[in-house]
């Protein structure tokens, strides 16, 4: 009769805790599509840049230095609602565009390759800006360029000649206690003005990078709820 021996040679468990640690410690890397992520801050930097455009052409934002944003309370419904729309939805764009293109099938990666356009797309909102394109943004994106510092666009009144009568000086003096008034309320209004444009590029950049984010989730094509990630089912 043959005795069969079932004593197998046990693992040690040291061994299997180190070996799942040392698996535990193992980078697991998302990669980048740049490729992907330039487009997509292509994409969007053009959207904000129509937004703008369409903003300016229907009188919801206008650019002169005298309608700078004193009183946030003052501001238009129109220009509200395009500032919103186009920080929001044009980084939705940005970022559906970089998801779709990379290729991604998972909302993790696809929200972070959204998130990765928003900052390649920020300096190059902030380069423009400083050229002198910040207006043509949009109302909340004019923060970008600074223009709440520029200087008072009043004209100082030309002095008078010797042979002045008594009419022209009385109307100088007239023009320059308003021109001296006018700079004054100009000099007191810059920082509420300067506070109110910071306000407005902040909510503008932080919309952009909420939209950019969900664009990016979007492009995935997986359920936007945050619980997906217990029922879902494997990649191949």
């Amino acid at each position: 009769m043959v005795t069969m021996q079932t004593d197998y040679p046990k693992t040690n468990l040291k061994n299997r805790e180190e070996d799942v640690e040392v698996r535990h410690e193992k980078w697991a890397h998302w990669s980048v599509n740049w490729t992907a992520i330039w487009i997509g801050g292509l994409a969007a930097f053009s959207m904000v840049l129509v937004f703008g455009l369409v903003e300016v052409a229907l009188g919801a934002h206008l650019l002169g230095p005298e309608q700078r944003a004193v009183d946030v309370k003052k501001l238009g419904i129109w220009a509200v609602i395009f500032s919103v729309c186009g920080a929001f939805f044009s980084f939705v764009i940005g970022g559906w565009v970089a998801g779709k293109i990379a290729g991604i099938l998972r909302a993790e990666p696809a929200m972070l390759h959204g998130a990765v356009v928003w900052l390649v797309a920020v300096p190059i909102l902030l380069v423009t800006s400083a050229l002198g394109a910040a207006n043509l943004f949009g109302g909340w994106y004019a923060g970008l360029g600074g223009t709440s510092i520029a200087s008072a666009p009043f004209n100082r009144p030309d002095p008078l000649g010797p042979s002045a009568t008594a009419a022209e000086v009385a109307t100088y003096d007239a023009q320059l206690t308003e021109y001296h008034r006018n700079v004054k309320q100009w000099n007191e209004d810059t920082p509420k003005v300067t506070r109110n444009s910071a306000l407005g590029a902040v909510s503008a950049l932080l919309l952009g990078l909420v939209g950019s984010v969900i664009g990016g989730w979007m492009a995935c094509g997986e359920p936007m709820h945050f619980t997906h990630y217990r029922t879902r089912k494997p990649v191949y």
